[in-house]
């Protein structure tokens, strides 16, 4: 392992919750489960996940698990993360379309050989009504509204669909499914990523550590660069 890992990857976060003990794990050599999910709503990764990317790979460098978690089934809610109104829905053959250029772009810039890529279809699909039930009862309403874009679109007025209350909730099972020990992602998905913390203790999980790092502006200077803007 090199000794100054975790300060390079310390420099490059905004935030990474729970530092210490992420520290500790890093430095005493344990192998980490590192997730990173993408929902395939577009056809291209774009710039803005370079830095995400570019961090996994400096976890493979160091012998970690990098699990590439393929938003397949998410991508029909639609990430409301940062959104002021609802996503159009995708179809699935829209979804299919869009992730076929995903395993290119990631071979830019990660080992394939050494990324476990996963379909979070592979457990969500298979969900019944009432296994939803029991993950939507791990937690409350009230901590999904929270949640700063839903409160902003509260106070404008603006709608919000109640399949984007489930999202948050698919999301954080992906964590449970694949055992991530830490999940990385964009500061916009800061509240996905520590409500997976939470979703996972309820499973009886330790809960993962996370790290956001900072998102590329879009060239209005305002909204994040992403694959969709």
């Amino acid at each position: 392992m090199s000794k100054d890992f975790f300060e390079r990857l310390r420099a490059r976060a905004v935030q990474i919750d729970v530092e210490e003990h992420l520290r500790a794990r890093v430095e005493r050599g344990d192998k980490l489960r590192v997730k990173l999910g993408l929902d395939p709503t577009a056809p291209d990764l774009h710039v803005g996940h370079l830095v995400v990317l570019d961090t996994l790979r400096m976890f493979q460098d160091e012998g970690h698990t990098v699990v590439v978690i393929i938003g397949d089934y998410t991508a029909l809610i639609g990430d409301p993360s940062g959104r002021s109104v609802t996503r159009p829905m995708l179809s699935e053959d829209e979804i299919a379309r869009n992730a076929e250029t995903y395993f290119k772009q990631l071979d830019l810039v990660l080992d394939r050989e050494q990324i476990e890529v996963r379909h979070n279809s592979e457990w969500l699909a298979s969900m019944t009504a009432a296994d939803i039930l029991r993950l939507m009862a791990k937690a409350t309403l009230q901590q999904v509204l929270q949640r700063e874009d839903f409160a902003d679109r509260m106070k404008e007025g603006t709608p919000i669909s109640a399949h984007e209350i489930l999202y948050p909730f698919n999301q954080a099972y992906d964590s449970v499914a694949v055992k991530a020990d830490v999940e990385i992602g964009g500061t916009d998905q800061l509240f996905n990523l520590l409500f997976g913390r939470e979703i996972q203790k309820a499973y009886g999980l330790e809960p993962q550590d996370i790290a956001v790092f900072p998102l590329i502006e879009g060239t209005d200077g305002v909204q994040k660069m992403s694959k969709s803007l």
